[in-house]
Order: C-alpha cells, then structure tokens, then sequence
C-alpha cells in the first residue's frame, strides 16, 4: 500500500500463535479512506493494520501451509467469459462420469457418432468468446487401445472444433515419457490454473484455484512439452 504510512516510524507488530494455527497481527490502525480504498474484498467486519515489510520478511512463519483455494462450480464456469485470451485444458482420465450421464453418450452407443446440436448453450458461448478473439485449446490423453470414454470425446472433438476450439490428443505412454501431470486442470491466461477434483466415481467433486507463479509455471511447462508432442484429434489412428 502506498501513502503516509509507509514512511513514518511504526511500533514493530507482534504475531501471536493462536491454538487454531492462525495469527494474530498487532499494528497501526488504518483509517485513511484513501488508503482503504486501495484494499479488495475487506467487508465490513474487517479492519487493517499496518504491518512493516521487515515482520513479515524477519520473523514470518517460515513452513509453507498448503490451504487449497476451492471455487464454486458456477465461479468456475464464469471464468470462461471473464477470460481475457486464452483456455488450456488437460483430459487425462479415462472416463467421466458427466459424460456416460448424457443422451449423447448413448447414441453414441448405439450408433457410433453424435449428431451433435451446434446451436445449443454451450456452442453460442464457445463461439462469441471465440469471435472476441479468445483462443480455447484441449490436450486429451488416451489408452492404448481408447477407452469408451475416450472415443466418445473424440467424437465429441468434432463439435468442439466446429464452434473454434483446437484439439489434439497424446498417448498415455508418452505422456508418461513427458511426465505430464495425471490431473485434469485448466490454465487461464497462462496466470491461473483451475485443478478438477475427482473422486473415485470418477465424478468432479470440486475445483482448486492455484495463483503462485512458480506452481501456475510448472503447468504452463507441462502445457508447451504437451502441445508439442501432441496431434490433432482426427489425425490420430489407433
């Protein structure tokens, strides 16, 4: 924060260990509305402090807590238009549940291909974000031979395509040669990762936000090694 504090001489805060694991910070009030209104998200039962940088640099808890930042599924699904350039998927599972939920799923089944609906919720969306000049991109993974699953997203990859995104797929054996991740995630402007969770149904139960650079870089890493080895959907022959 910039402003009168950060010049004046400030009586050294004192963090206290509480049972529960968190901190208690002792410092100078902040009462400046200027000065407030550079903080995000402060509600009304929040208060500041002004901590100085040598506290936190000098005597800062020194172990690293990992704390997942889940998001609900709707903030998740807002991230797809509040996007500003880019989407980076990763598919890695063999199958999901979601999909063997849809009417899609059993005629593919059946038939052996999905007459898809181009004109649905989803497309419109995929298209006008496309039309902005946004860029949507999937790294599927698959079997040797595919699994159900993933023959059905390869059908799938037609629909996708058709309304501007770009996929390609990869064996599992050289994605384990690249040791690529196992989780399924996606990567945001190449500035934030959203991690799916899944349980052993094969169901997403939930999505983990990861913002810390260096970790957002190990996926980014991942996302060039994968691309670059990979090959469009309808090249693929098994």
């Amino acid at each position: 924060m910039e402003g009168r504090h950060q010049q004046r001489q400030q009586r050294l805060p004192h963090p206290v260990h509480e049972p529960s694991g968190d901190y208690v910070v002792q410092g100078d009030r902040v009462t400046d509305p200027d000065e407030l209104d550079q903080l995000h998200n402060l509600t009304d039962d929040e208060g500041a402090v002004v901590v100085p940088r040598e506290l936190l640099a000098n005597f800062g808890p020194r172990e690293a807590v990992h704390v997942p930042q889940m998001i609900s599924f709707e903030e998740f699904d807002g991230m797809f238009t509040t996007l500003r350039h880019s989407a980076w998927r990763l598919e890695t599972r063999r199958r999901y549940a979601w999909d063997e939920q849809q009417d899609t799923y059993r005629e593919f089944l059946t038939a052996g291909r999905v007459d898809w609906d181009l004109k649905d919720a989803w497309c419109r969306e995929r298209r006008e974000q496309v039309a902005l000049g946004k860029r949507f991109e999937r790294m599927r993974i698959l079997d040797e031979p595919p699994t159900e699953g993933q023959r059905y997203l390869l059908d799938n990859a037609r629909r996708n395509t058709t309304v501007g995104e770009a996929i390609r797929v990869l064996t599992r054996g050289k994605a384990d040669e690249l040791q690529l991740p196992g989780e399924d995630f996606w990567i945001f402007d190449s500035r934030v990762v959203a991690l799916l969770h899944f349980n052993d149904a094969d169901d997403m139960t939930g999505v983990e936000l990861i913002t810390n650079p260096v970790e957002v870089l190990r996926y980014a890493q991942a996302r060039e090694a994968a691309w670059h080895h990979a090959v469009p959907y309808d090249q693929f022959r098994e």
